[in-house]
């Protein structure tokens, strides 16, 4: 796959000619993801959206959702982060795993809760936005982790993910806010330009969700454009990842969550045993 990068450049004749450097592909057979942000950062739509390409590109897959119990903790706190997490591979997994190998941190307080549980090597991608003295401070943070040596025993890519996301839906005309809220659709972009998967479903339920809604509907679809076109050119991300499709038996699959997969349960068991069935449940969770 060809970046749009600096290349090399050779001359022929009194033209100049750039060569564009070369992304490496890189073959895996499992990945651990966790994206994690604030609870109003859209992680368990990011997470569920990166899920169902995934399941249409043919791994097998588990999630393992997380978010606070809280109805809604203070903005940048640790107790308000909110994450999801999905193990891919091209074979038969039982579990969502317990060391993530990539974490997307949308805000310090996200690096900070999540840090614990990655192994040393593990990829980190932070949006640098949010990593201001008021932010830092409230996740727990005396210094900027982001500086130095803390997280030397990482891969570390700060990224500006809501700089670039509100650069690229400015012709939307929405308020900053809003714009902003569009940078989970970037880094799903960037995500899925990373590790290869099919856009077509996330296209289709982006142009679906908010076709009452132009702009905003617009304005994520750019947002995903514009986090895979620029896993494409930049030259931060020099590799992409492949995880072949798990060989499966011919047939039709769903893809449940444990949720659904517990209502389902239920309601069949009321159907068989002729018995009027009542589920209590906290909504949050």
């Amino acid at each position: 796959m060809w970046g749009v990068g600096r290349g090399l450049s050779r001359h022929v004749g009194s033209r100049q000619q750039v060569t564009p450097s070369v992304k490496q592909v890189k073959q895996l057979d499992r990945v651990i993801i966790r994206f994690a942000g604030d609870s109003g950062d859209g992680m368990q739509l990011t997470g569920d959206r990166f899920t169902q390409e995934t399941a249409a590109f043919g791994n097998d897959l588990v999630t393992l959702p997380n978010f606070p119990a809280e109805i809604r903790a203070p903005q940048g706190t640790l107790p308000g982060v909110s994450s999801f997490q999905v193990h891919f591979a091209d074979h038969d997994i039982l579990t969502a795993g317990d060391a993530p190998d990539v974490l997307v941190a949308m805000n310090p307080a996200a690096l900070r809760a999540n840090l614990g549980d990655l192994p040393k090597g593990a990829t980190i991608i932070v949006d640098t936005h949010d990593f201001t003295a008021r932010n830092l401070t409230k996740a727990g943070y005396t210094a900027n982790p982001l500086d130095g040596d803390v997280l030397g025993e990482y891969a570390v890519h700060p990224v500006d993910l809501t700089g670039m996301t509100v650069a690229a839906v400015k012709e939307f005309g929405l308020s900053r806010k809003d714009a902003s809220r569009a940078k989970n659709m970037f880094a799903l972009g960037l995500l899925s330009w990373m590790y290869g998967r099919p856009t077509e479903t996330t296209d289709a339920f982006l142009t679906k969700r908010f076709a009452k809604v132009p702009d905003i509907r617009d304005a994520n679809l750019a947002a995903f454009k514009a986090g895979w076109n620029f896993g494409e050119t930049t030259e931060t991300f020099i590799v992409r990842y492949e995880v072949k499709p798990a060989p499966m038996p011919a047939g039709t699959y769903r893809n449940i969550t444990g949720n659904l997969a517990l209502s389902y349960g239920l309601i069949a068991g009321g159907v068989q045993s002729g018995l009027q069935v009542f589920l209590g449940s906290y909504p949050i969770t």
